[in-house]
């Protein structure tokens, strides 16, 4: 089955076409425009500008992804190839989410296309599908996902807790009662003067911090809601006192490397425990991890390794670095396996929900 996956929920205007067979996703072309170099000097997505861009870019992204996939747009082989096209229709900015959902709208009707509206969050998920290279350890074996399935999705906009029953069966044990990871990090990022993104600059500086006094540095930053009865999270505590720190240490320039890294370190710490937690309670054999934040290395490592000593047995799916970030091969994965079950939408009434719930 094809699917054309349409994805402008924020500053990336992106369309991809994957092939899906069983309970496999092959990638045929992703096309990213992103807007970073636009909205830097801002220090955050300007919805405004945004929304213009995309309405620059959406159709020669979804041409270059036609074209990378040996598909020709204006022929009837194309039109027949099509099965379904999937967009992204919330949560995000309602004006970059309505330059996609009308692309779509339009599309459906001119090729007579059905047209699946896919959550934002659910193609995070999916980016676990999407068939990955095989690690040259695993005699030729992928990694199973069984369900059920915990998911930590991390990201500028969203950190949360899922647990997946199976396709398209999901709910929600946790979330930020304030600020999300990702939107904790730009904001690090900004008290340091680290400059946007956040969460690459930090953990880039992060790094210089090595040695006999990594992890065991003077600066100590709090662990919010790590040890609550709850699979709740909570950021703006952590980037408080990261503030009033750097307001009280005179030499803190001097320092950035070691107030980066233990920012990461407080962040990390919590989303791992959390994770771990919600696997142990509900007896899941599978981790998975999504969203923006899931590229950090560190989180990555960290994971790893408490999923291997706490969870015997049990696998962690990561997605590849490229479908961690937005893009829309991860909203065209989830659109196949909602396609399979025949969860489509009439054209006509495709809109935006820009405050989408999953479920």
């Amino acid at each position: 089955m094809i699917i054309l996956g349409i994805e402008t929920s924020c500053d990336e205007t992106a369309a991809a076409v994957v092939r899906g067979a069983g309970d496999k996703v092959e990638v045929l072309s992703n096309v990213v425009a992103s807007q970073i170099e636009i909205h830097k000097k801002y220090g955050g997505v300007v919805p405004e500008i945004a929304a213009r861009e995309h309405v620059l870019n959406i159709l020669p992204v979804i041409n270059e992804a036609l074209e990378k996939a040996n598909l020709t747009p204006f022929n009837s082989l194309f039109v027949r190839r099509v099965e379904a096209i999937a967009v992204t229709v919330g949560p995000g900015l309602v004006t970059s989410l309505l330059v996609g959902v009308e692309t779509a709208k339009t599309l459906a009707y001119v090729w007579r296309a059905p047209v699946v509206a896919i959550n934002h969050i659910e193609g995070h998920i999916y980016a676990n599908f999407i068939k990955p290279p095989l690690p040259p350890s695993s005699g030729g074996r992928q990694r199973t996902i069984k369900f059920p399935a915990v998911i930590l999705t991390v990201s500028g906009g969203h950190t949360m807790l899922v647990l997946m029953s199976g396709h398209g069966q999901y709910k929600v044990l946790g979330e930020t009662r304030d600020d999300a990871a990702g939107e904790a990090f730009d904001k690090a990022a900004q008290l340091l003067g680290l400059g946007y993104p956040g969460g690459p600059a930090v953990a880039r500086e992060a790094e210089r911090f090595t040695g006999s006094d990594a992890g065991t540095g003077r600066i100590k930053l709090p662990r919010p809601m790590m040890d609550s009865a709850n699979f709740d999270f909570s950021f703006s505590g952590l980037k408080t006192a990261l503030f009033y720190q750097l307001e009280r240490n005179k030499d803190w320039q001097e320092r950035v490397s070691e107030y980066a890294a233990e920012f990461q370190r407080a962040a990390v710490e919590v989303l791992v425990a959390k994770t771990v937690k919600a696997a142990k309670a509900l007896n899941c054999q599978t981790v998975m991890l999504s969203g923006g934040v899931a590229a950090n290395l560190e989180l990555r490592s960290q994971l790893g390794k408490a999923v291997a000593e706490q969870l015997a047995g049990a696998n962690l799916i990561i997605p590849q670095f490229t479908y961690c970030t937005d893009n829309a091969a991860m909203i065209a994965a989830a659109g196949y396996f909602r396609a399979k079950r025949k969860d489509f939408v009439p054209w006509q009434k495709l809109k935006t929900e820009p405050n989408q719930e999953l479920a």
